[in-house]
């Protein structure tokens, strides 16, 4: 036998699980896995969906942004305007801004709606009992026969029995005892001009001409009686039945004096007699065929708190411009002054 080297002889490879063979635990050990290999790849449809929202929230986050700015600087600029309006001038107890907004729109009705369109009439049986409202002008109970209408800017006025140099001469009578539910104030003391808008700037000046007329001359024309409504601005309404004279009959008895151009005046004016409550109109506004000289309301003579013995009746107009108790009518070029136009409201009050 040959010697041999020990080293060269050959030995058994190990299996491949002698590892586990060895050391019997590392088979029930799971394998160690890497972050990336514990968490599920996701799937397509949920990968995009996770995108879509990740956009949408970026959007919505961005508009939010700019919406806040944009709702920031609306308010600042509304607050700007705001007081822009409120800094500038005044006229009627509104700033001008307003007031000729309000021109506009009176404009602009006036265009569509024709002030010369007749107000709706109903049947007499429809016809409420008067409601009592608004008692300027009515502070005290005129002694009637006291009454007389003060009529300026008549054509040809010297030709008239009734023309006197000055008729702010004439003194009216006031009854010591109240009318009921008419306010009280101070015995014997009748100032004029005293309620909230002031004194008149188109009341008529002492030494003004003109007609001095009774209820006789007023009433000499042909009686018309109207079912219409009347509609107050403070939002309620009714049916009533009126009867007196056409304003249009008495302006072609009492007509106004021209121009120098011929053209007629293109205002009437209006007066309590103590000046406390007065109205403008247009001159067409008292021509229109409904428009009412008022002696009688549901079929009985005025009484005081309705304004006896004459009032307007202006079916096309809003009551506050559908004066009682007339005291003065005159005609004019310049604008009149208006109560409640004085006081922040519209001088059309056009229905």
């Amino acid at each position: 036998m040959s010697e041999q080297d020990p080293t060269s002889e050959s030995r058994p490879e190990p299996p491949e699980d002698s590892a586990t063979q060895l050391n019997p635990e590392l088979e029930t050990q799971p394998a160690i896995e890497t972050e990336e290999e514990a968490t599920p790849a996701p799937e397509p449809v949920a990968q995009a969906k996770y995108e879509s929202d990740a956009a949408i929230l970026a959007a919505s986050r961005k508009r939010t942004r700019r919406s806040f700015a944009v709702a920031a600087m609306s308010a600042a600029a509304g607050y700007g305007v705001y007081r822009w309006v409120e800094g500038g001038p005044i006229l009627g107890k509104q700033p001008l801004v307003l007031r000729r907004t309000i021109q506009a729109e009176a404009a602009l009705s006036r265009a569509i709606f024709n002030e010369r369109a007749l107000a709706p009439t109903y049947p007499l049986s429809r016809a409420e009992k008067p409601r009592t409202n608004g008692y300027i002008g009515l502070d005290n109970e005129l002694a009637l026969e006291s009454w007389r209408l003060q009529l300026v800017g008549v054509r040809n006025e010297k030709s008239y029995s009734q023309y006197v140099p000055d008729v702010t001469a004439w003194n009216y009578q006031y009854s010591d005892a109240k009318a009921p539910k008419l306010r009280e104030v101070r015995a014997g003391a009748f100032p004029r001009g005293t309620a909230e808008a002031g004194l008149s700037a188109s009341t008529l000046r002492p030494g003004t001409p003109g007609l001095l007329l009774t209820l006789a001359d007023v009433v000499r024309f042909s009686r018309h009686e109207l079912v219409t409504e009347f509609k107050c601005i403070e939002g309620w309404s009714q049916i009533i039945h009126w009867a007196g004279v056409r304003m249009a009959d008495f302006l072609e008895a009492y007509p106004p004096a021209p121009n120098p151009d011929g053209t007629e005046p293109r205002y009437v004016y209006m007066e309590t007699p103590n000046g406390d409550y007065y109205v403008g109109y247009d001159l067409h506004v008292c021509r229109h065929p409904q428009t009412l000289l008022v002696t009688e309301m549901g079929g009985e003579a005025l009484t005081q708190v309705h304004g006896a013995p004459l009032r307007l009746h202006a079916p096309t107009k809003y009551g506050y411009k559908q004066i009682k108790r007339i005291g003065v009518i005159a005609y004019s070029n310049l604008k009149p002054d208006d109560y409640w136009t004085k006081l922040g409201y519209d001088w059309y009050a056009g229905l």
